[in-house]
């Protein structure tokens, strides 16, 4: 039996993600320190609101996929029907409501994540903590979401009114007053529990499997330590290990993905309502570019959060949780 609190302390709660960042003596703040968790959420911002802009088009094609089946066959004929119709700009469309509503969500993702991390590690203690490190990660990514998604829910509707409604305004001012108008401030929530059930799963999904695979990928396919890797080498894994678990989240969350979009193109309509006029069947509609714009996006997000806390020059991790235990 190892010194556990003392290792677990350096292992779990001094950052288990096993992200790269400064070595000791180097940190911008100390760990745990309210500048610290501030930091992280503006690594999240930083994040999520560049990568989930980037891929607007895709996104655009997808919602649009599943709202309308019929028009939209297939990922390439959704973007040659859009071009067609509207010019390589329609592919832009909703970019800005996606950009502030996924950087707010991102400052809460991230930073109330890592926050969450460490106030369940001293409640359970240092050694249960780490025995149960699965279910830590799982406790705190869905707590983080929970709050995250309040943020993101408002932009959210309006990002999927403007993207399935192509003779609706592109302006996202002009498209908050009419759907204000239509149907009172309510419609800019209406959608906040489908979210939930999207995107509480789908975090949880990607901080956990991202977490395992990290450890994983150390353990068995990265033929050295993670400390003798280079910083550019550690941000490589950290792209592969987010990319998997970008995968693993697309499945999880795409029923209530589907479900999502289609209570934000339909006015009137309940989740319950859309789930059975769809179908099982039709739930699923989509998933093929949604895997690959998942995929994509939570590889950047993990790349860019990670690059971010080295440039910030933020604590430097200890090797991956596992690592001492094979010596």
């Amino acid at each position: 039996m190892w010194p556990m609190r003392n290792w677990l302390r350096e292992k779990l709660v001094l950052k288990a993600d096993s992200s790269s960042g400064a070595p000791p003596g180097e940190e911008s703040y100390a760990f745990g320190s309210t500048k610290y968790f501030l930091l992280c959420g503006l690594g999240g911002v930083t994040s999520c609101g560049s990568t989930h802009t980037l891929i607007t088009p895709l996104d655009l094609i997808k919602c649009r996929l599943q709202v309308d089946r019929t028009k939209y066959q297939s990922l390439s004929n959704g973007f040659r029907v859009t071009i067609a119709e509207e010019g390589v700009l329609g592919l832009t469309r909703g970019w800005l409501p996606t950009f502030l509503g996924y950087s707010t969500q991102g400052l809460f993702k991230f930073g109330l994540y890592e926050f969450f991390k460490v106030y369940y590690a001293k409640l359970i203690g240092d050694d249960n903590a780490f025995e149960y490190r699965t279910w830590l990660y799982l406790t705190s990514s869905a707590s983080a979401e929970f709050f995250a998604d309040i943020g993101l829910a408002p932009m959210e509707a309006v990002k999927v009114r403007i993207q399935t409604s192509p003779d609706f305004t592109t302006s996202m001012s002009k498209a908050m007053g009419v759907m204000m108008r239509e149907d009172g401030v309510g419609v800019f929530y209406k959608g906040l529990v489908p979210l939930w059930f999207r995107q509480i799963p789908y975090t949880m999904m990607k901080f956990t499997s991202f977490e395992k695979t990290l450890e994983l990928l150390y353990r068995y396919v990265v033929p050295k330590p993670r400390t003798q890797c280079t910083k550019a080498e550690q941000l490589l894994v950290t792209f592969a290990a987010g990319y998997i678990a970008g995968i693993f989240c697309a499945v999880v969350s795409h029923p209530a993905d589907t479900v999502v979009s289609k209570l934000n193109q339909q006015k009137g309509s309940t989740a319950a309502e859309i789930v059975k006029k769809v179908g099982f069947v039709g739930l699923w509609s989509g998933l093929g570019p949604r895997i690959i714009m998942i995929g994509t996006l939570t590889a950047l997000q993990w790349f860019i959060y990670d690059a971010f806390k080295v440039f910030m020059k933020m604590p430097r991790p200890p090797p991956v949780a596992g690592e001492k235990r094979k010596h």
